[in-house]
């Protein structure tokens, strides 16, 4: 018997797939877990119409990510660290302060944990920030770091 999984099921598929089992095995456990569904042509027209619903939405998911790389591309953040002799700075600059300060300066709406830095920032000076906006889309902040 031919059923399309709703959820996924260790050692048989993933969700949408179309998998053929026995017919007790889909009945008895399947079906009454409610795990899958039958393949008739009425399912799995759904869940064609699910997977082109599905494609839509990460597309227009991607373009948004895309449209605030370009946003944050063309922004600088200006951060300021109390600096002692020589120069030396009290403190450093980490992902969290960069997304305050991107949400006051810029009015962007940018998680700290989407911030990608190796380390926080110590030094006077221009970066250039890393922000992982989409699993395919990596926009570059501009911080600059100045003597308060």
């Amino acid at each position: 018997m031919k059923v399309i999984l709703l959820e996924d099921v260790k050692s048989l598929g993933k969700k949408d797939e179309i998998v053929t089992v026995s017919d007790g095995y889909a009945r008895n456990f399947l079906f009454s877990k409610k795990l899958a569904v039958e393949a008739t042509n009425k399912n799995l027209n759904e869940v064609k119409l699910k997977k082109q619903n599905d494609e839509k939405v990460a597309a227009r998911i991607l373009e948004e990510a895309k449209e605030l790389a370009k946003v944050i591309e063309e922004k600088e953040l200006v951060l300021k660290l109390k600096t002692g002799k020589d120069g030396k700075t009290f403190g450093s600059v980490a992902s969290k302060e960069i997304a305050e300060e991107a949400n006051k300066q810029c009015g962007l709406n940018l998680d700290k944990k989407k911030i990608l830095l190796n380390e926080p920032l110590k030094a006077i000076g221009s970066y250039e920030v890393a922000v992982k906006l989409h699993s395919e889309v990596t926009g570059k902040l501009k911080v600059k770091i100045e003597e308060a």
